[in-house]
């Protein structure tokens, strides 16, 4: 077969202790599904569901990287959130048959241009200027589910120069993972290789050009950026 331009690359996360590399094909994630966060950030009903939308994958960066302040933003924020990885397709899976379908989890920041994505919110317009951009979704190593189990409880935090931000408990998630992945394939097909990044709990806040951001949830490998210099 021959292209008429050049290839994108293959985008992986490595899985922890196993010296492979889990392939990218989609990333979602989830909207709303902590309770304080939503209190925090004022914008919704409390009544709300969680909701979905996609980052796309070349977004991704690996621990230990460089992510660049982006463009158009004076607002820059992060989220710390708990990765689900599926290892196993399926369509409209049931809650009792989800952790089947999971490979493993790792640590994520969902990085948002918050003006931006409070703009489009207010005009009613998409959110992907606010959440879609480039190096917004950076994912540490993935743990399997073979090596830790599933994680449905323990700390998820994230520190800023070394002072705790965030700071909440993963079974303070308003959909469980199981919920999650179920309501997830009732919409979209779920395919190997797809990374689910599950919501974000109170205490965001804006980074600046030198911070170092550490992610944590019990029982995975820490997340570890530097935001660079604006691009």
């Amino acid at each position: 077969m021959n292209f008429a331009v050049q290839v994108p690359e293959v985008v992986a996360v490595p899985v922890a202790g196993t010296g492979t590399f889990f392939p990218v094909r989609r990333i979602y994630c989830v909207g709303r599904n902590y309770l304080e966060h939503i209190r925090e950030m004022k914008e919704a009903d409390e009544r709300d569901p969680p909701f979905f939308f996609q980052k796309p994958r070349d977004a991704l960066v690996l621990n230990g990287q460089l992510v660049p302040y982006p463009p158009q933003t004076n607002d820059f924020q992060f989220e710390v959130e708990l990765v689900v990885a599926i290892g196993k397709s399926g369509r409209a899976i049931s809650k009792e048959k989800a952790l089947d379908h999971i490979f493993g989890y790792a640590v994520g920041f969902d990085m948002t241009r918050r003006d931006r994505q409070r703009e489009s919110g207010k005009n009613g317009l998409p959110w992907e200027i606010g959440k879609s951009f480039d190096a917004c979704a950076p994912c540490g190593n993935l743990r399997t589910v073979a090596d830790v189990g599933h994680i449905d409880h323990g700390r998820i935090a994230v520190s800023v120069n070394g002072q705790v931000k965030q700071d909440s408990l993963i079974e303070k998630m308003i959909w469980n993972v199981p919920e999650i992945v179920s309501n997830l394939s009732h919409l979209y097909d779920l395919v190997e290789g797809d990374l689910i990044y599950s919501g974000t709990p109170a205490g965001v806040a804006p980074v600046l050009t030198g911070d170092i951001l550490r992610g944590t949830v019990d029982g995975l490998i820490d997340l570890e950026i530097t935001i660079g210099t604006r691009t």
